[in-house]
């Protein structure tokens, strides 16, 4: 099997639920919404978040600013909150140096995405990523995982690992793929209807020093 390892990005290598709450209490103080307002637009971007999103929160909030405007601001204040951990970003440096590719493999829109990705510095630590709406397609569709693993140079049916802390996307996606799976579970319990992980750790650090120790 190939030294390939394919990241999920959101709460997996980044706090991304940490930075949506941090972003919706500053967006409704911001434009004085109501106490009830921080709730509500965390469930409005939690599962997904694309330029549509921004028009339902301008039409809900009767905003002034247009959808394009407020979906440009907040792509710029989530990057900028995002955080990926030093000994993440060591780790992924150590892989790299002992032959593994590493990619990532996310749903979402590209250019959150990338801001993310630029931003947190984990761009200059992978071989290649795929954000789901380049392919026009979601993990756990195999394509998202086929293109990340061709942006490494690499070839999904040499096999390789994921990690992820979504038991369907990431980790159900990722069997399916042929891939072998490390979950990140982020306090939730495995679904008994999946089949299980191969691994199962705490945090990203803690999967790499796995893989690294997979050799």
């Amino acid at each position: 099997m190939q030294r390939l390892v394919l990241f999920d990005l959101d709460n997996t290598l980044i706090d991304r639920n940490g930075a949506i709450h941090d972003w919706a209490v500053q967006f409704a103080a911001r434009h004085s919404l109501a106490d009830d307002a921080t709730t509500q637009l965390v469930e409005l971007v939690q599962e997904r978040a694309f330029p549509v999103t921004f028009e339902t929160v301008r039409a809900q909030y009767r905003l002034q600013p247009s959808a394009k405007t407020l979906w440009r601001q907040y792509c710029s204040n989530i990057a900028a909150a995002v955080r990926c951990p030093e000994r993440v970003l060591a780790g992924l440096d150590v892989l790299r140096a002992t032959g593994w590719r590493v990619g990532v493999a996310t749903n979402g829109a590209t250019d959150i995405q990338n801001a993310k990705l630029q931003a947190t510095g984990l761009i200059d630590r992978i071989d290649g990523v795929c954000v789901s709406e380049s392919v026009g397609a979601r993990k756990p569709a195999p394509a998202v995982f086929e293109a990340a693993a061709v942006a490494c140079g690499s070839l999904l049916s040499q096999g390789g690992w994921t990690v992820g802390d979504n038991p369907e996307t990431d980790i159900d996606g990722g069997r399916r793929a042929g891939l072998r799976t490390i979950w990140i579970p982020n306090g939730r319990a495995w679904p008994n209807r999946l089949a299980a992980p191969d691994h199962c750790v705490p945090d990203a650090e803690t999967a790499i020093a796995l893989l690294l120790a997979s050799d």
